[in-house]
């Protein structure tokens, strides 16, 4: 299946702006985390943990899904292909994993801190969410380098359909296979 060149830049935008929004959300994350560890004040921890929480129960998920929906349609319905080209590929396992440890991990750690925090208690995850905000950002920071840069060439996968692609030419074919 091959987008149309319409379908295809409008999910380019959306790929591209969902990106950039789970970027920046988790740069703010970051921040606020930073802010709570930081601060010396309950208030201020307190104010952080439940900023932290509105982000990660209304931001966080849907724009990981965004991106990777959009990315998967995008590799799958374009000539990058999902396996043909090292970048993409790293890419997709890196949204993949991500997006996982983002439900998994990272949502419920920030919702347990906003509620120790808003009850008063010690926040007992406060280096954990120090930690994962910062490791995430410094993967889709990464992320956009390699979408910028497009190292490493092509994948086995994507070395074979290129040969099949100038054998069905020499063969008098001209009709693109990809």
């Amino acid at each position: 299946m091959k987008l149309q060149r319409r379908a295809r830049r409008a999910v380019l935008v959306v790929h591209v702006a969902a990106s950039a929004c789970w970027l920046g959300v988790t740069l703010g994350l970051f921040g606020l985390s930073v802010t709570a560890v930081g601060s010396g004040s309950p208030e201020v921890a307190e104010a952080s943990y439940r900023s932290m929480k509105v982000f990660s129960d209304w931001l966080v998920i849907p724009l990981a899904l965004g991106t990777l929906l959009s990315g998967l349609l995008l590799s799958l319905g374009t000539r990058w292909g999902l396996a043909r080209h090292w970048w993409v590929y790293l890419k997709f396992w890196l949204t993949l994993i991500t997006t996982g440890l983002s439900i998994l991990l990272l949502r419920p750690g920030i919702n347990e801190a906003a509620a120790q925090a808003s009850s008063g208690e010690t926040v007992t995850s406060a280096g954990n969410l120090l930690v994962a905000p910062g490791v995430s950002l410094s993967v889709y920071l990464f992320m956009t380098a390699i979408s910028v840069l497009k190292p490493w060439g092509l994948t086995r996968r994507g070395r074979k359909l290129r040969s099949a692609d100038r054998k069905a030419v020499d063969a008098g074919n001209l009709r693109r296979t990809t």
